[in-house]
């Protein structure tokens, strides 16, 4: 009988040691997603405030750009992230401040000169890097050593960027339609505090090093460049963000000759973002296996034959279909991305590796979206085949790239 007394108290606290990543990975995937619901959301919340109040095309440009823009300079404050004692702290506290100043922007819109909000915004803007690629780098101290784990953990955080991508602006849209855009961005502003607070409940990581061992944001990012696999990542992640934001806009312009209603081009965007949780939830059930860095040459040449096959679609039901196949296709090209960021990264430069691909992937998707549009006037699969050439072209380098590495390792070994 004693035996079985102090056995049962062992057999409880190891159930909770197993189950404490879970509750963890629960707890990061909430936040996660609040936090990106805010940040996929918000631009269309102030972009909806400008529009219904009368301003301007250009004002609404100006404001959306203010809050977006600063996603740029995510890396020159992404160093605190490997600095501070307590990364979950900066984390928090980007998420309060972006919500404060959002909902500041939108409160004082219609009663200030225009320049208090577009400062309010930027604001906002500047730690917008922290609520997507900050939180991923807190993932692999919650998912555990094994690259198992860290893979299907990984599969979740594909999961809240194409959640927080498609529902945030749907909500905002929402709410719009039924009281107003200021009360979206309320909403928004909200998701963010409550992001917060579930970071702070996240588990604890030391610092990796002290602040004079971490680089700064110049000398991190000649660390990627000169790292063949960090290079690849980071080159490979902004050509794929470039030719994956083609699609939106050939949706639009293919509805003519798919023969089907202008709406219809929101069937085959949703259709490429179902694709993209299809995909995630793939990762879950099934991590990917392997080389990060093979992975991600891999699947960069599947993206582009996506892109080819949905140039190639000229039946509206096949173009749906190759719309999913699309968006599956990305989505598992970003979590081989993310595995990449993990297992290539320095520990004491993790931070800024994960925003510095993060920042840079979307300048490239802006400046694919601007492309798109300019060039699809020439012709309606341009943007598309061209997309699928670069893409494809990347992956060809990445694999001879990887190759010279291979040949010239036996060789630096003899020496």
């Amino acid at each position: 009988m004693r035996t079985q007394n102090t056995s049962a108290p062992i057999t409880r606290l190891q159930a909770h040691v197993r189950d404490r990543p879970r509750t963890a990975l629960a707890r990061y995937v909430a936040a996660a997603t609040l936090a990106r619901t805010a940040d996929g959301g918000a631009v269309v919340a102030i972009v909806l405030l400008a529009t219904t109040s009368g301003a301007p095309g250009w004002l609404a440009g100006l404001l959306g750009a203010a809050i977006t823009a600063p996603h740029l300079a995510g890396p020159f404050i992404a160093r605190v992230l490997d600095t501070a004692r307590d990364g979950r702290t900066v984390i928090a506290w980007a998420c309060i401040f972006h919500g404060a100043t959002l909902a500041a922007a939108v409160w004082a819109y219609p009663h200030v000169w225009t320049v208090v909000t577009v400062a309010l915004l930027v604001v906002s803007g500047l730690v917008g890097p922290l609520l997507t690629g900050g939180i991923s780098s807190r993932l692999p101290a919650i998912a555990g050593p094994e690259r198992s784990s860290q893979r299907r953990a990984q599969g979740w955080d594909v999961a809240t960027y194409g959640i927080g991508g498609t529902i945030g602006p749907s909500l905002v849209a929402a709410i719009s339609a039924w009281s107003s855009p200021t009360v979206a961005a309320l909403v928004l502003a909200a998701g963010t505090f409550a992001a917060a607070g579930l970071v702070r409940l996240l588990p604890y990581a030391a610092p990796p090093a002290e602040a004079g061992g971490v680089p700064h944001p110049a000398q991190t990012l000649g660390l990627m460049l000169t790292s063949g696999p960090l290079r690849r990542t980071l080159y490979l992640t902004v050509i794929v963000a470039f030719s994956v934001a083609a699609l939106p806009i050939t949706a639009v312009g293919a509805t003519g000759p798919l023969d089907v209603a202008p709406a219809a081009a929101g069937i085959l965007t949703a259709a490429y973002g179902l694709g993209g949780l299809a995909g995630s939830g793939v990762l879950m059930a099934k991590p990917l296996a392997g080389d990060a860095d093979r992975i991600m040459t891999l699947l960069a040449a599947i993206v582009a034959a996506a892109l080819g096959l949905v140039a190639l679609t000229g039946v509206f039901w096949a173009a749906i279909g190759a719309y999913a196949v699309a968006g599956a296709a990305n989505s598992l090209f970003f979590a081989a991305t993310l595995a990449a960021r993990s297992e290539y990264a320095p520990a004491t430069a993790r931070g800024q590796v994960f925003v510095w691909v993060g920042a840079l992937k979307i300048a490239a998707g802006s400046a694919g979206t601007a492309f798109a549009g300019a060039t699809i006037a020439a012709a309606l699969h341009a943007p598309l085949i061209i997309a699928f050439a670069v893409t494809l072209a990347s992956s060809g380098a990445s694999f001879l790239e990887r190759r010279r590495e291979r040949k010239a390792s036996p060789r630096r070994t003899m020496s």
